[in-house]
């Protein structure tokens, strides 16, 4: 079991810096897993920007954000946890979690047009995109997902889709496993980035049709084409020197294997 999880969290800050090294999240954003044998508990890094996640950095939480691993000293746990623990609680399915601010993304959240899938890829936005905004129960806020009652409310227009935009805000997306998560992040904001270029053109849209984006969706999402893609993020990773440390290795002060780290 200890080996399941530490796997587990191996995988998760490989999850943090591909999303990061991708250009979706930045400074500020987060990804979570659910535990691997225990699904009233889930997994997320400390309060570091996902570049940066290393293996030793996993926390585990209760689904009331109890952290279950002690917090460095000084150091705090995220302030949107509830974005995580109530969609967990919310949908069994769902065992990976990603929120980001990404720029591509952001056109749609603030005017609250629902992106639509223009190529194969972008499939992965779902059957429907759904929209939350906090002014709608909470009025004036900070805009940042603090208390268990907005984790609620946003899990609940989540629903049984994939993709929640929050207006003013960001995106949430949901998956039932790490890797799929990681195919929809960077696939959904792919297809915005391609929507935003398409419409500069001024010529209608060709979305596909929704028969055509369900068989897109479960070819994309069948074993060989996640693991080619999981396989080439990391690579990527790897080839730029961020690919980060097991457990074993990380807790030992070993540097990530391959390339030396880079100075930031």
């Amino acid at each position: 079991m200890a080996d399941v999880l530490a796997q587990a969290k191996h995988d998760l800050a490989i999850a943090n810096r591909i999303v990061s090294h991708e250009g979706i999240i930045d400074a500020f954003g987060h990804v979570s897993m659910r535990h691997p044998t225990k699904p009233d508990r889930y997994l997320i890094s400390y309060s570091r920007s996902p570049e940066v996640v290393e293996t030793a950095d996993i926390m585990e939480y209760t689904l009331d954000n109890e952290a279950l691993t002690q917090l460095p000293k000084g150091i705090r746990g995220y302030g949107e946890l509830v974005i995580h623990s109530e969609i967990y609680r919310a949908r069994p399915d769902v065992n990976a979690v990603s929120h980001h601010h990404g720029m591509a993304i952001l056109p749609f959240c603030n005017v609250g047009v629902e992106p639509q899938a223009l190529y194969h890829m972008g499939a992965q936005i779902g059957e429907k995109v759904a929209f939350w905004d906090s002014r709608d129960e909470f009025g004036d806020t900070c805009l940042l997902v603090l208390k268990p009652e907005e984790g609620k409310s946003l899990a609940k227009t989540l629903g049984p889709n994939w993709l929640v935009l929050m207006r003013r805000h960001g995106a949430t997306v949901a998956g039932r496993n790490l890797k799929e998560l990681t195919f929809r992040t960077i696939y959904q904001y792919r297809n915005a980035e391609l929507q935003l270029m398409t419409q500069t053109l001024g010529l209608p849209l060709s979305p596909l049709t929704p028969g055509e984006r369900k068989l897109a969706e479960d070819k994309n999402l069948e074993p060989r084409p996640q693991a080619r893609a999981w396989e080439y993020w990391c690579t990527r990773l790897k080839k730029a020197g961020e690919f980060p440390a097991p457990l074993k290795a990380a807790r030992s002060g070993k540097s990530r294997p391959g390339k030396a780290r880079r100075k930031r």
